[in-house]
């Protein structure tokens, strides 16, 4: 069974900076991409940034040169850093992973969601 364990969330001051953290544990065959999205109350679930298995990534507008998306070594640990935050960057932080699973018949692709941490950026 697969899971994507979050942490890092909390409650801060506009300008400061947290880093979230997201482990996939399970039976695995490979880590497709993994990244984090973002809901904010009355919102649509939106990706914040996300990290491929060849390293390349990619951001919302919104927090280009802000946000960091890194991984751990083993690849099943993805890092979001978050600096100069601002009360626009609360919500519900939810990590992402794509991955391939193995079945007698093969592989395939499936995708899935951690719990959710929640953010919030006082002004």
């Amino acid at each position: 069974q697969v899971q994507l364990v979050e942490s890092g969330g909390g409650l801060l001051q506009a300008g400061g900076s947290l880093r979230l953290s997201c482990t996939a544990s399970g039976k695995i065959f490979r880590i497709n991409a993994m990244g984090w999205y973002r809901q904010a109350p009355g919102n649509q679930r939106d990706l914040v940034a996300v990290i491929r298995s060849d390293g390349s990534t990619n951001y919302a507008d919104s927090v280009k040169g802000r946000f960091t998306i890194s991984r751990d070594n083993a690849g099943n640990t993805v890092y979001l850093q978050m600096n100069s935050l601002k009360p626009e960057d609360t919500a519900v932080y939810y990590c992402n992973a794509l991955l391939s699973l193995e079945r007698y018949t093969g592989t395939y692709e499936a995708r899935y969601w951690g719990q959710g941490t929640q953010v919030t950026v006082s002004s």
